[in-house]
């Protein structure tokens, strides 16, 4: 059986469909709707590269979006980050920005990062890196959330530069083990609020 941790690195094909069904395409092997897998496509620059991540979760969405739409609190789930702190905005408004902190032992000190898009109504949450002690030069990251027969899935996709020095499969794989930790603590937080809920 297939992990519900998926990595994906290339293109999404689209599946074919009849034409009253929903438009939806795969990434690797979980069907996603056509407007959250627009949200994952990229054009890359010269000396970038991009990847994805796929997260199942036995939750439903709106535990999943209560922990993940907080841009104002990432480490609540992501425990790779030390701190964060609002330096201009509110939090939650396009143009926020945040300084995170980063735990040791990683090769950064810390990130400055700005609000992209957060979306309540289709479960979208898009930041950039602009600044901090790192080597995560032009990163973007969008994290979408759909519904499913198992819960809720969650994909997460970046596009970033090369770092000088390391290869698209060092810079993939160190973003993607990340990410995939991100993901899973996500499920699991999300997840044991589920059940005391219930």
């Amino acid at each position: 059986m297939p992990s519900p941790v998926q990595v994906h690195r290339s293109i999404m094909a689209a599946t074919s469909c009849h034409h009253k069904q929903p438009i939806t395409r795969r990434i690797q092997g979980v069907s996603v709707p056509d407007t959250v897998a627009i949200h994952h496509s990229r054009t890359l620059g010269p000396n970038q590269c991009c990847s994805v991540v796929v997260q199942t979760i036995d939750a439903p969405i709106s535990t999943v979006w209560s922990l993940v739409r907080r841009f104002d609190n990432p480490q609540a789930y992501k425990h790779f980050l030390k701190s964060c702190h609002v330096i201009v905005g509110d939090g939650a408004s396009v143009g926020t920005l945040r300084e995170v902190t980063v735990v040791s032992g990683l090769p950064a000190g810390s990130s400055t990062e700005r609000l992209e898009i957060l979306d309540d109504e289709r479960h979208v949450l898009s930041f950039s890196v602009v600044g901090g002690e790192h080597r995560l030069t032009n990163y973007r990251s969008v994290t979408t959330l759909h519904a499913s027969p198992r819960g809720t899935v969650v994909v997460e996709s970046y596009v970033v530069d090369i770092p000088l020095g390391n290869t698209k499969e060092e810079t993939c794989g160190f973003i993607d083990t990340i990410i995939r930790c991100n993901l899973q603590s996500l499920a699991h937080i999300a997840e044991k609020r589920n059940d005391i809920d219930k």
